[in-house]
């Protein structure tokens, strides 16, 4: 146990001064970018749902530093049917089905075009999946595989430490990680591009996964139109309370680019 708390002191205290590292830097910087992506479906008549998708990705850089920040939310309702006072009675209500949070941050020191070192730091919190919040912090190592002007692959790896709540029983579980990442990025055609990212964070009580395969087509410069597949993964969840271990969301969004 003291091993793991001097680990997450280590680990909190330099992605705390990555930032200032960052500022301290005297290189001209770039001008800040992102994207923000939306996606909304109501149903209504013999039966009513309504679902909502979110997200939003901001990136800043200079010479030497590059730090990037996500934010992602998922909500949907659903109508059921049941006995829901006692009375004998059907009645319909909407329900909540899903309401997930994901909040996100990077900051990479390049050492030279396709090197650089990371801190990286993540939380999500679901009220729909075997752990109701999983949060971590990660130090990495990262090199680009592939680098030419339509396909990039960039690949990052390194120790870190995760607390997590488990949702049946309230036990939050610490321990250390190791996450690995690899971001694909392909020109498809002149205004279509590929995206894939899978994110691992294995440990000793569960290895988490999630891949991201995206195709965004441009309609200007400013709007695209992008659909999603999402897969998330857990090793360990309570299958006797008929929790599943894969969870997938498929999506299709406005996307709006900004600088």
């Amino acid at each position: 146990m003291h091993a793991s708390n001097t680990a997450v002191r280590v680990l909190a205290t330099l992605l705390v001064l990555v930032p200032f590292a960052a500022t301290a830097e005297e290189t001209p910087a770039k001008a800040w970018s992102g994207t923000g992506e939306l996606g909304l479906a109501m149903a209504h008549g013999n039966s009513r749902t309504e679902n909502l998708n979110a997200k939003l990705e901001l990136a800043h850089e200079n010479d030497r530093w590059n730090n990037s920040f996500n934010l992602s939310a998922l909500r949907a309702k659903g109508e059921v049917s049941g006995d829901f006072d006692g009375d004998g009675l059907d009645e319909r209500r909407m329900e909540v089905s899903a309401n997930r949070f994901v909040a996100g941050g990077t900051s990479a020191l390049r050492l030279d075009p396709r090197n650089h070192v990371s801190g990286t730091m993540r939380y999500e919190r679901d009220d729909f999946a075997a752990y109701q919040y999983q949060s971590t912090v990660s130090l990495g190592y990262g090199h680009r595989i592939l680098d030419s002007e339509r396909t990039s692959l960039l690949a990052e790896f390194g120790p870190g430490y995760r607390r997590a709540r488990e949702a049946d029983t309230g036990v939050v579980q610490s321990s250390l990680i190791g996450r690995g990442l690899l971001d694909l990025r392909h020109q498809l055609t002149d205004n279509s591009k590929l995206y894939n990212t899978l994110l691992v964070e294995t440990g000793k009580e569960n290895t988490f996964a999630q891949n991201d395969l995206g195709v965004a087509v441009a309609m200007n410069a400013k709007f695209a139109l992008k659909a999603g597949l999402q897969a998330r993964h857990n090793t360990h969840v309570d299958e006797a309370e008929g929790v599943r271990h894969t969870d997938t969301l498929t999506t299709v969004n406005l996307v709006y680019s900004f600088l």
